[in-house]
């Protein structure tokens, strides 16, 4: 039974890959109506001047122009995490729609995944413990040879929330940090971590020996790792990617593992996700790849869902909406 006192919020549904997480159902509840994409489909004549929010869980959403003349009291759309690219911003806004993300919620977590996976591929955590599972195994060698990580150089492109947070990290590694980022940081914030900023990309490349990707995807980032960007980095170095796929040109990058103009790799972001089966990723001994973890702990979700409530709440009620979304 729906109260109908609570506003209508539109989900893609409540199970499968695209259902709002279990555990957040009952909550969502006591603030929502909550209405699949079928139910509305099936009643679009009688939800569509219902529906105040979407709230976007799981894959990527068809939020398209046909979708968004259907629902004319629409206030907000709120998004899980940093990343937008999924979105059409400028249709969404010309609705008048408005739009939240999460970016403060996912910064922990998506650090603790990127400094996971720098450490799993400098000391090939991965290979090792296939050997130290496996049936064949007679004794241990040491051909399992890694980097050391304390003392090494890291460098970070893109020094948002999550990029200063992966800093922090690194600095108790005793990591010299070496930053690219469309705008430099200040001066008390550089030091407070040790960092050092370069103005040019092949400066960073050529001298870490961790480069880590926490940067968004924009028109101006896409393929931002190349063919020749992957040349100037060093041939014991590690390339770590918590962004998005897109960032890197794939092919050029499996080119690199296999040739070993680069050591290694840690993924946990690819385009597609997940890839094909047959992809040439999925064969390389030198990449570890792990399937978008990057905001998904127990902690981080139920943040987001706290926040996402938040900013829904606010809209519907004609309030300043946290983490709100503005066009630059």
């Amino acid at each position: 039974m729906q109260d109908q006192k609570l506003p209508c919020v539109l989900i893609r549904d409540f199970e499968g890959p695209y259902g709002v997480n279990e555990d957040h159902v009952e909550d969502l509840k006591k603030h929502f109506n909550l209405i699949t994409m079928q139910e509305f489909l099936e009643n679009k004549t009688h939800l569509s001047q219902k529906i105040q929010a979407i709230y976007i869980w799981g894959g990527k959403p068809h939020i398209d122009q046909e979708l968004l003349q259907s629902l004319p009291t629409l206030k907000i759309i709120v998004n899980p995490g940093a990343g937008l690219d999924h979105l059409d911003l400028n249709m969404i806004a010309s609705f008048g729609v408005k739009l939240a993300n999460t970016p403060h919620a996912v910064t922990n977590s998506t650090a603790d995944m990127g400094m996971a996976l720098l450490l799993a591929s400098a000391r090939r955590i991965l290979e090792g413990n296939e050997v130290a599972t496996s049936p064949d195994t007679k004794h241990f060698s040491f051909n399992c040879m890694g980097e050391e990580v304390t003392g090494s150089t890291l460098g970070i492109i893109g020094m948002g929330n999550i990029g200063y947070k992966i800093a922090q990290r690194a600095k108790g590694f005793e990591m010299k940090i070496l930053y690219h980022n469309r705008n430099r940081r200040k001066v008390e914030e550089e030091q407070a971590v040790g960092a050092h900023y370069c103005a040019q990309l092949d400066e960073l490349l050529q001298q870490s020996d961790f480069v880590m990707l926490a940067v968004s995807l924009t028109p101006q980032t896409h393929k931002l790792i190349g063919k020749r960007e992957l040349g100037l980095m060093k041939p014991t170095a590690s390339l770590v990617n918590i962004g998005r796929g897109q960032l890197v040109d794939q092919d050029a990058l499996v080119e690199a593992l296999q040739t070993r103009i680069i050591k290694a790799a840690g993924l946990d972001v690819t385009y597609p996700e997940p890839l094909p089966r047959s992809h040439p990723l999925l064969k390389l001994k030198n990449v570890i790849l792990t399937p978008h973890l990057g905001g998904v702990t127990h902690q981080c979700l139920h943040l987001i869902k706290e926040n996402m409530v938040e900013s829904i709440l606010a809209a519907v009620n004609g309030l300043p909406i946290p983490n709100e979304v503005h066009l630059k």
